[in-house]
């Protein structure tokens, strides 16, 4: 494939995101398009694989471009891609459109799911039921029934736990031998064990390097962390500067349930005997794809049915005092949107406090600055990347109710820099009395941040164990 003299423009923008950008990707070779977040990477995926401007009316010029003859996307967001209610259906639906015969199918579904860690004793499941890293599991299950010559994927493994993504990646290694794989990924440690080259791209969409991994990486190891890239390594090296402090939080608890149960569809899907979480503790919420992690929230929030014994500040809940203490941060970022504009967006609950004029602009514009927003705040939030979105997302619902702040892998889709500066956000929120539970699977940070950590497994809460200081520090030292 090949790409001569791009240039794009999105409406509303007033730069060209790419000017003149010129690339080729030969037959088999293996790319990273690396960069910080908001710098056109997913982008140039999609004008790769002919989905912009075919699919996506973006304006665009070019002075000639080819595409692969046949090619599968793997979508950062995986409901984007879905055609389907049910998995199988979903699979089915991929090979029917390559004509294989009904009776084969079965065999090959089986086969396709058990590839990507999906084990299904029956896969007519509902899509919608499904964990946000299931779901991922699920795209690139389908994508590699196609057997294309060549893959875009997206940050394939980003809300994957840890075991998971290296199941992922040593299966896309294992069938991409002989295909040409273009990669938008910020978690590179099994990543730069695959690719060969790398185009690193700046905060403007400018190419300043391309060429083999390892030269890439060395050459312009400064730039790259200058720029908050994520790097191998850079967790660590980002957790050694986190200096965990001795937080003593109050002894007023926050959070209590017993007997807690949470239902789908009438079915118990996450069951705590008892838990209990103080003012201005922080507990991380650990646990494979599908344990039950998001449907706790979920519970918590009472976006779903629960039964159970659940107070918030000593008073039993309600809708009422939930909304008043409690702040929740979706997985997916876009199900919370309400307003136009990124600058509407944070706003809105302003608005709702009857904050206006100055004041109003006042904290909405401070905002917009400490999330490194205010480049695109008058921007519709679906025009923004992924990171962008998952860090309005955060502004907007942490800026009224503070008591109880509710995560759903808020760092998922962050470049290394907006990461760590969500997390000293938060901890300052947390000195100022805040608790915070935060779904992750991202250890090595929960163990660094959390004063407790409460492991799911299999709709279950099966441990809630304290997080000492001597051992974060030692995490963070490695």
């Amino acid at each position: 494939m090949e790409i001569k003299k791009l240039r794009l423009k999105f409406q509303g923008e007033k730069q060209l995101l790419f000017k003149d950008l010129s690339l080729s990707i030969g037959q088999g070779e293996k790319v990273l398009l690396l960069g910080p977040s908001g710098c056109g990477k997913s982008t140039l995926l999609n004008v790769c694989a002919g989905l912009i401007p075919h699919s996506y009316e973006v304006p665009m010029k070019v002075s000639s471009i080819s595409y692969p003859s046949s090619w599968g996307y793997v979508f950062q967001d995986p409901d984007a891609q879905f055609c389907m209610p049910y998995v199988d259906e979903e699979m089915a639906f991929v090979l029917e459109n390559l004509n294989v015969p009904r009776e084969n199918m079965d065999e090959i579904i089986q086969e396709l799911l058990q590839k990507v860690g999906l084990n299904f004793q029956n896969p007519h499941i509902k899509i919608s039921d499904l964990s946000g890293g299931m779901k991922q599991r699920l795209a690139i299950a389908a994508v590699l029934a196609m057997e294309p010559d060549t893959l875009f994927l997206d940050e394939p493994t980003a809300l994957v736990d840890q075991e998971g993504t290296k199941e992922i990646w040593n299966t896309i290694k294992r069938i991409s031998k002989e295909k040409t794989v273009v990669i938008v990924e910020h978690k590179l440690d099994q990543v730069v064990e695959l690719v060969d080259r790398i185009i690193l791209f700046n905060k403007f969409g400018e190419v300043i390097a391309d060429g083999k991994t390892e030269k890439v990486l060395t050459e312009h190891f400064e730039t790259i962390k200058k720029d908050g890239v994520w790097y191998p390594g850079a967790r660590k090296d980002y957790l050694r500067s986190f200096k965990r402090k001795r937080h003593i939080f109050s002894d007023e608890t926050a959070l209590e349930i017993e007997h807690f149960k949470g239902y789908l569809n009438k079915t118990p899907k996450i069951t705590v005997e008892h838990a209990s979480a103080n003012r201005g503790q922080w507990i991380s919420i650990l646990g494979r794809n599908g344990a039950g992690k998001s449907t706790f929230l979920h519970g918590l929030m009472q976006f779903i049915k629960t039964t159970g014994r659940y107070e918030l500040f000593g008073l039993n809940k309600t809708k009422e005092n939930i909304l008043e203490h409690c702040s929740f941060v979706f997985q997916n970022p876009e199900f919370q949107f309400v307003a136009n504009t990124a600058y509407d967006e944070i706003a809105f609950s302003l608005k709702l406090k009857k904050i206006s004029g100055a004041e109003l602009d006042q904290r909405t514009g401070e905002m917009l600055e400490r999330f490194n927003l205010k480049e695109c705040s008058h921007l519709h939030p679906f025009q923004l990347s992924m990171g962008q979105k998952r860090r309005l997302s955060v502004a907007a619902s942490i800026l009224i109710s503070q008591d109880v702040i509710l995560l759903d892998e808020p760092t998922f889709g962050q470049d290394a820099v907006n990461t760590f500066q969500l997390l000293h956000m938060l901890k300052e929120l947390q000195h100022q009395g805040s608790t915070i539970l935060m779904v992750t699977h991202d250890i090595e940070v929960a163990k660094a941040v959390s004063d407790r950590v409460w492991t799911i497994e299999k709709g279950e809460l099966i441990k809630d164990e304290a997080c000492s200081i001597s051992t974060a520090a030692k995490e963070g030292s490695m």
